[in-house]
C-alpha cells in the first residue's frame, strides 16, 4: 500500500486500521483486507461479489463501509494502487462530507 502514500497501521477491534494523511482507508481482520467503499465505490466491489466487513455487536450484525479486496491486490503493486487509491477517495469523500456537516451546524 505504499505505492498510495505513507501509511500507517494501528491496533483496533482485534485487527489494524490502515491510516493515510490521518485518514483510516483500510482494516486488516483475520488476515483480509477490507477497503473502504462509498455510494460511489462500493458497486465496483458489489459487482466483483465481494464481502463487506462485519462484526456482532449487542447480539446485531454491524455492517461498515469495508469490503473485501480482490485476491489480486497482494499479487501486484499496480493493482493494490488501483484499489488502495479507490478506498483512499472513499475516505476523503466520507472525510469532506463530516466537515461540510459540522461547519452547517455552526
Amino acid at each position: 500500500m505504499q505505492s498510495v502514500g505513507p501509511a500507517v497501521s494501528r491496533r483496533m477491534f482485534g485487527g489494524h486500521g490502515v491510516y493515510l494523511d490521518g485518514l483510516m482507508f483500510a482494516l486488516v481482520s483475520d488476515n483480509t483486507l477490507y477497503l473502504k467503499v462509498d455510494s460511489e465505490s462500493r458497486p465496483i466491489f458489489e459487482n466483483m461479489e465481494l464481502l463487506p466487513f462485519t462484526f456482532e455487536r449487542k447480539g446485531k450484525a454491524v455492517v461498515m463501509s469495508y469490503f473485501q479486496a480482490p485476491d489480486e491486490v497482494m499479487e501486484s503493486p499496480d493493482v493494490m494502487q488501483y484499489w488502495a487509491s479507490l478506498a483512499y477517495g472513499a475516505a476523503l469523500r466520507a472525510a469532506s462530507k463530516k466537515q461540510k456537516g459540522s461547519r452547517e451546524e455552526t
